[in-house]
């Protein structure tokens, strides 16, 4: 293992063909989270393949330009250098990665009228994909690589124990839309019949002239662990009751 790791030192230094592999080795592992995304039918609105290789490849691009500058102020740049005082950190050209990339990934966050947050799963997997980035234009191939598999474990593999984790809790969220809004308290009665405790109601008073129903989000939890859709299905076989989903 020792001596497996030595044969990428070649590629560890600043040549044309170690910064080569490293921008390439940057897109591919980029390219693998984005595809990943894509192909679990996110909108395009959200971040996507060209994307998640985009941020990676930027990331990668900018670790090799502080290792670029760092050798030339420590080699011929370094008389120049000393002569006016100038210092570099690398660290920081990474650091303003970690900074910006919060900008990008906040984009990709939104609320739906419906009171639903969507796109936290993309803006953490771009962050990762920045970090990633970081790890290939470093040269530190391994944690990349490695980075890249946990990644997309997490994306593909976990969604279902994610999915058996929220069925099981007590706590449970809920939108739904009725007819009108003297149908609130059948809604209310209808849930804590299901011996289930409501800790906050977000009422909508909708808009009927545009076509906008009556509509709210309940936070509530159950006495007891029971499926989800025993409660949804409760609640919406109340007449006055257009449509309803776990949020």
């Amino acid at each position: 293992m020792h001596d497996l790791i030595h044969l990428l030192d070649p590629l560890r230094e600043l040549t044309f063909a170690g910064v080569t592999v490293r921008l390439l080795v940057a897109l591919l592992c980029g390219g693998m989270l984005g595809l990943e995304r894509e192909r679990r039918h996110r909108p395009s609105g959200l971040a996507g393949l060209r994307t998640y290789m985009l941020v990676c490849l930027g990331a990668s691009l900018t670790i090799l330009i502080s290792q670029y500058i760092t050798v030339r102020l420590n080699g011929p740049w370094a008389e120049l250098a000393a002569q006016i005082g100038v210092r570099t950190d690398m660290s920081r050209f990474g650091a303003q990665v970690i900074n910006g990339i919060g900008f990008l990934g906040a984009g990709t966050i939104i609320v739906t009228g419906r009171q639903e947050v969507k796109g936290l799963t993309t803006a953490a997997g771009l962050w990762a994909s920045a970090c990633m980035g970081l790890a290939v234009g470093a040269g530190f191939f391994e944690c990349a690589i490695f980075a890249v598999i946990l990644i997309l474990i997490s994306v593909r593999y976990l969604t279902k124990l994610e999915s058996m984790a929220v069925e099981s809790s007590r706590a449970l969220n809920f939108y739904v839309e009725f007819d009108s809004m003297n149908d609130i308290g059948s809604i209310i009665r209808c849930v804590k019949s299901l011996d289930a405790r409501i800790y906050e109601v977000d009422i909508d008073r909708g808009d009927l002239k545009r076509g906008v129903n009556h509509s709210a989000v309940f936070n509530i939890g159950l006495a007891e662990r029971r499926p989800h859709t025993e409660v949804l299905t409760a609640v919406s076989q109340l007449d006055s009751i257009i449509s309803i989903y776990e949020i």
